[in-house]
Formats: structure tokens, sequence, C-alpha cells
């Protein structure tokens, strides 16, 4: 009987493992990680591992019912095997009383036989031994299983050991997840996962390293609701509407589109004399010489791609193809193909309602907030397009453009100058926006308002970012650019000449 019940543990035990290797197996095969981070593919990969710990959470819960369900089949065939056995038990105890009885019926007709003769004293011992038979057969102290069954087998008040530590194994006992120990510990001392501590879920959780491989391009960003179908965004109006006093003319600085390749993770305005001070890297055109540790003097004496003697410089951050596994090592995050712009278009635009003046010579401006996705949006500038919908904006959104058409960066610049500073602690306070009717605040004065415009052939679907600083997760609302004035006076002059009376130069 014990041997068999063991026998029944130890099948039992093997299916548990059998079940168990499998769905290791199965918890073990997961997406291959894309070293390039694509932000398409990192969803669907963050999807197919949600769907995968799904799986595999029903498929041991599924196993756990299993495991059960055979428990429960196991305890009631040990009961029915019990109750067969106490019924045989029983069956064997009446029979044997039967006989008993029989013996002691035969027994004493031979006594009565043999002793016809003798008188009613004889007559009566024959019966007293008769009756002492059967007294013998049905005494409990020959025969104790007569009033206590379960008595003729122990395993029903004493389990088996080994099936208790089965039963045990499946029903009650604690997995160990993450956090637990890795040296056999029930993880209270463990140092991942939960603080240590225990689980008693019989759902497996992934492991550090598993979590660690999804998580390696979901923490980077951008994310799929970070794009968004240029088709959905609303049309709106970008410009202010010119008035009569307002000055109409433009003009057009061609640089170029970096085809030298002039790029630095510097930034001399906003961290001037530091190498590697905006932790994503530049795009630069105009001036030749540009990076942390520019000077007034060290740009006045550079070169520049700029027609027209223009050594003014005009930097962005560069655009990224994330399909294509470059620059993966990168400690800020920033990862993936450089896209050079397709089109650079530098234009210098008038004021809605008044005249412009000047801008003074080595003047600094900024616009946009690099860190938009966590000091909020009150300095972002951020303007996103596609050409063929440049009606349609969007200033917090990749837009995902339909075939053929290219994704448009519009980045506008303050143009109401306090008329005294080229800089200011900020490197706001000193040129700030129009209004919303265009005009500017009241002591200050317009000056050539700078619109950079660049275009981008970039991969199908969501799959390209803005280089940024790690904590903004490539978030398009932290797009942002920056320039320096260095024109000489007579270009500046012409610039202005040009805007006041409505020429395109």
């Amino acid at each position: 009987m014990t041997r068999s019940r063991r026998m029944a543990s130890a099948v039992s035990a093997l299916a548990v493992v059998a079940g168990g290797l499998v769905s290791a197996a199965v918890i073990g095969v997961g997406p291959a990680r894309a070293d390039h981070c694509d932000p398409a593919q990192a969803s669907q990969e963050q999807q197919q591992g949600q769907r995968n710990r799904n799986n595999n959470q029903n498929q041991n819960q599924d196993q756990q019912q299993d495991q059960d369900q055979q428990g429960q089949d196991q305890n009631q065939q040990d009961q029915n095997q019990n109750q067969d056995q106490n019924g045989q038990n029983q069956d064997q105890n009446n029979n044997q009383q039967n006989n008993n009885q029989q013996n002691g019926q035969q027994q004493n007709n031979q006594q009565q036989g043999q002793q016809q003769d003798q008188n009613g004293d004889q007559q009566q011992n024959a019966d007293q031994q008769g009756q002492g038979g059967g007294r013998a057969v049905l005494d409990p102290a020959q025969n104790p299983d007569a009033q206590n069954p379960d008595a003729q087998n122990p395993d029903a008040q004493n389990p088996d050991p080994e099936q208790t530590a089965e039963t045990f194994g499946r029903r009650n006992r604690p997995t160990r997840n993450p956090g637990q120990g890795n040296n056999g510990n029930n993880g209270n001392n463990g140092n991942n996962g939960n603080n240590g501590n225990g689980s008693a879920s019989p759902s497996p959780s992934p492991t550090a390293s598993e979590e660690h491989n999804e998580n390696e391009c979901a923490d980077l960003g951008p994310f799929v609701e970070d794009f968004v179908d240029i088709r959905q965004v609303a049309p709106r109006q970008l410009d202010a509407r010119i008035g009569r006093g307002g000055s109409r003319g433009t003009f057009v600085s061609a640089c170029g589109t970096n085809r030298n390749g002039h790029n630095n993770p510097d930034n001399f305005i906003v961290a001037p004399g530091v190498s590697n001070g905006a932790h994503h890297l530049h795009d630069y055109v105009g001036n030749l010489s540009t990076d942390g540790f520019s000077t007034d003097e060290s740009l006045a004496a550079a070169g520049t791609t700029c027609r027209l003697g223009d050594k003014s410089t005009y930097f962005w951050p560069v655009l990224r193809d994330r399909k294509v596994d470059v620059n993966t090592q990168d400690a800020d995050g920033n990862v993936g193909q450089v896209l050079r712009a397709r089109s650079v278009t530098l234009q210098f635009r008038g004021n809605a309602s008044s005249q412009v003046v000047a801008m003074p010579r080595f003047l600094r401006l900024i616009t946009g907030d690099a860190k938009a996705a966590t000091n909020g949006a009150g300095n972002a500038r951020a303007a996103w397009s596609c050409t063929g919908f440049q009606n349609r904006i969007s200033p917090d959104k990749y837009p995902l453009c339909p075939r053929g058409s290219q994704v448009v960066r519009i980045l506008d610049f303050p143009s109401c100058w306090d008329g005294q500073n080229t800089d200011s602690a900020n490197h706001r306070t000193h040129v700030v926006f129009p209004g919303q009717g265009g005009a500017c605040p009241q002591g200050t004065k317009a000056v050539p308002a700078l619109r950079m415009t660049l275009t981008y052939t970039v991969p199908q679907g969501p799959s390209f970012a803005v280089d940024a600083f790690p904590e903004q997760k490539h978030n398009p609302v932290t797009d942002h650019a920056d320039f320096a004035n260095v024109m000489p006076d007579r270009l500046m002059q012409f610039v202005v000449s040009c805007i006041n009376r409505g020429r395109r130069c």
C-alpha cells in the first residue's frame, strides 16, 4: 500500500518537474533585443514581453490547477483505497466471526452428541463451553481492528513523508523570486526585487536580467505615444497677422546643411568652457570654429559656411535614425544613425506691428527648452510638421508623415530685444517673444526674427528621435536651437533694410 502511494507521489513529482522545465523553457525564450532601440521595435517587444509574461502566468496557473487536481485525485484515491481496505478487513472479520461461530456450533453439537447419556448438569456445561468460544472470537484484545478500522491502515493517520512533502511543495510552499537570496535563503536578506521579501504567488517572476533586457530600450524613449499621424493634427496658423505698420520682408542666410560634419556635444552659450556640456550632439552651420570654448573674439576670427560673410553660428540637436545600430554605447542614450537635414532654411523675418532694428553683434539667443519634459512647457517652442502639411503643427509629438513627405522642424527665436544686453543670466530675459498679437512688449525693440526650418527624410513609422539629455527620454517637446549673431554690421543693416521695405532677400 505504502509502496504504491510512493510511486504515485514520484510520478506526480516527475510531472511537476517536467512542467517546470517546460515553463522555464518558455520563460527563457524572449524576443531578441535590438541594440539600436528603435521605438517601434521597443514597443512591440514590450507588448510581446507582456504577452509572454501573461502566457507564462496563465500556463503556470493551469499547471497549478492541474497539480491541485492531481493532489485531490490522489487524496480521493487514497481514501477509496482506505475504504476498500477497511471494507475488506470488515469482511474478513465477519467471515472469521462466522467461521468461529460455526466451529463453536459444531463443537457444541459434538459435545451434545457425546454427552446424551449424561444428566442435565453435563448438558449445561456443554452449553457454557459453546458460549465461551463465541466470546473468544469477539474479544477486542485478540483483534483490535474490529473496533478501529483505521488502525489496520496507519497511513490514514500518518501520511507518507514523501507524499506530505510533495503536497506541500505543490500547494503551500512559497516560490522564490528575484528578490530572494541566491544562496538558498528564504529571501529576507535578498538585495534584488521587492526588498528581498518572498512571494507566495505560484506565478514565476521575470529574472533581473530579463527585466533589464526588456527595459534596456524602454527607458531611453521616445515612446510610441510620442508620435502622431500628421493628418490627425488640427490646422492652425503659426504666424500673427501682419498689421499696417508691420514689416513684411525677409532675408535668408544660406549656410548649407553641415556637409562638413561640424558636430559636438557642447554649448558655449549655456555651458561656456565645458566639453559635452549639452550631453547630446549638435549640428552646426555658419561659423566653423564653434565649440564649448568659443568667445566673441574666436568667432569673429573664424571662417563660415554662410554666404555674404555671415559668421554667425546656428546650431541644433541632431535627429537620429533609431533603426541603425550606431552609437549604441553612448553614455547619454543618444543612439542611432545621425540624420543630416535635407534642407536648412535660416530666415530672418519682420514684426507684425512695427519696423525692426539691427541686432547688436554677438547677441546670443536660445529657443525652446532642452529640459521641457521635466521643467514643463513654459519655455518650450517645439514645432513639428511634414512637408505638404505645414499648416498642421504639433508642439509635443513627432509627426508621422505620409510616404513621400518629409519631417519638418520649425524653430522660431525671440525677437523683442531690451535694447542694451547681448546676453542675460538665464539667456532669455534680454530678448523675449512678441505677445499674442505679434507686438513686442513695452520697453523692448523688434529685431529681425530668426526662423530655422529643417527638413529630414526619416524611416517610416515611429523610428526616429531628437538627441536629448538622458532624463528627457528624447521627448519631442525638448526640441531647441541656439544662435549667436556674428554678421558684419553692413550685412545686418542690409537685412534690416530688406525686412522693413518688404523685400525678399
